[in-house]
């Protein structure tokens, strides 16, 4: 309902009541008609503009004009709402338009701050592995003089001499074998022949189950653990070789990487702990055998024994001398304390590469294994072949002697694990593996 007011017939903009008639006025009108005749113009009675009442609404609605009631009219009126809506859709468009290109922007700037973030985060890491690299060596006191007897001073860019010429094996060095080898067989003779009771039951070893995974020793982008070995004197520390070129020392205990050791130049096949110093050796196809300080974080030697990749690398029971194996058919005998190389044989009569190679646990014997399928056994003091094992029909990958000393392992890539009898130089046992398994490392 909307007021009208009483005199003029239409919707008033200032609407008011007079008291005295109770009716509606447009304000502005009744003002005039009380200033000429100061009477109510309904019923005459006297009425000032102090007794107007104001009435307050809300935008009153105007009814439709009366030339508003025909038919163009009306359709003139619908035209002018169309426009209005018209008007109203565009103006909502342009704002549209505005807000998406607004979004893109903001996700185009998101975008690139991901990628910035990402970058950073990259070379964050990065940073780490050369901090986590640097470390170690930040701590070193100055190298002391290295007497007359190790000659492995510093050569250019702080790289270690590489020493290739051949020592020889002097009286000194073989007596020093043989001493070794008669306490380590005389301690395996007291030991007697029973099973030790320490020694894990078959059907426990079935029960064994994984307790621990650890991602991030090496670089994710050239992914590869190749070699792997424990330290001896503390088993939570553990040392791997990978294809990332780098030589790694974790302890699992702590979670944590002791030492990163670059200087490889292609990836680690074969990695060895010293059993009572904090020293580690790796082998590569580069060529080079290194030994490395733990404690240092650094290189302290660089046997150059080969003049093709080193496949296999094994520690002699003394602690001192390091026997490796070749491409180059040659199998090399060095000396971990000068670097120097102090025999270097070959097969010339088999002229095949060498694919491994084994200390016998009494260190006067070793085995090599060949790309031809072969295992040859070789006695250290006369540098000598003293037994051929054949029977693979695929390279030999790796050997193993038992604890005991009368047993031999060997896998290949025919998928078979073949036992031997040291004492009466043949094969006891062949385990032939399913599915084209290759074996590829072997421990007793």
């Amino acid at each position: 309902m909307s007021l009208v007011c009483a005199i003029s017939n239409e919707v008033p903009e200032h609407p008011c009541v007079s008291p005295v008639s109770n009716q509606v006025f447009e304000r502005r009108l009744i003002e005039k008609y009380i200033a000429e005749n100061g009477t109510d113009p309904m019923n005459g009675q006297p009425l000032s503009e102090e007794q107007l009442v104001d009435i307050k609404v809300s935008h009153p609605i105007r009814p439709k004009a009366p030339s508003a009631t025909s038919i163009p009219a009306i359709l003139k009126s619908l035209q002018d709402e169309w426009d209005a809506v018209m008007l109203h859709s565009f103006t909502l468009r342009q704002q549209l338009q505005t807000t998406r290109q607004e979004l893109s922007h903001a996700l185009y700037q998101h975008d690139a701050a991901c990628r910035v973030i990402a970058r950073l985060t990259k070379e964050v890491t990065a940073a780490r592995e050369a901090l986590a690299t640097l470390k170690p060596q930040a701590g070193l006191v100055a190298p002391q003089a290295v007497p007359a007897s190790q000659p492995a001073a510093a050569g250019a860019g702080g790289e270690p001499m590489e020493i290739s010429e051949q020592v020889g094996m002097t009286p000194e060095i073989i007596q020093k074998l043989q001493d070794k080898a008669t306490i380590l067989t005389t301690e395996r003779k007291k030991r007697g022949k029973t099973v030790p009771e320490e020694l894990v039951r078959a059907e426990d070893l079935s029960k064994y189950r994984q307790v621990a995974s650890h991602a991030g020793l090496h670089s994710a982008s050239v992914p590869g653990i190749l070699a792997l070995d424990l330290c001896p004197s503390d088993t939570n520390k553990v040392l791997t070789g990978g294809a990332d070129k780098n030589v790694v020392v974790f302890d699992k205990n702590e979670e944590q990487i002791v030492a990163t050791l670059k200087g490889h130049t292609k990836k680690v096949t074969s990695v060895i702990y010293h059993p009572s110093q904090s020293v580690v050796f790796s082998a590569s196809p580069d060529t080079t055998i290194r030994v490395w300080s733990v404690t240092g974080g650094n290189c302290v030697q660089v046997v150059r024994a080969h003049e093709a990749g080193v496949t296999g690398l094994s520690l002699h029971a003394t602690g001192d001398y390091l026997l490796s194996s070749s491409e180059d058919q040659y199998w090399a005998f060095s000396d971990i304390q000068t670097g120097r190389v102090l025999t270097k044989v070959t097969d010339e009569s088999a002229g095949c590469a060498l694919t491994c190679a084994q200390f016998h646990p009494d260190g006067l014997i070793f085995g090599t294994g060949t790309a031809d399928s072969q295992i040859k056994i070789w006695d250290l003091k006369e540098r000598t072949n003293v037994a051929n094992f054949p029977g693979h029909s695929g390279p030999v990958t790796s050997i193993a002697f038992s604890e005991n000393g009368y047993y031999l392992a060997t896998g290949a890539q025919d998928s078979s694990l073949k036992l031997w009898d040291l004492r009466k130089l043949k094969n006891f046992k062949t385990i032939t593996l399913d599915n084209n398994y290759e074996v590829k490392s072997l421990v007793f």
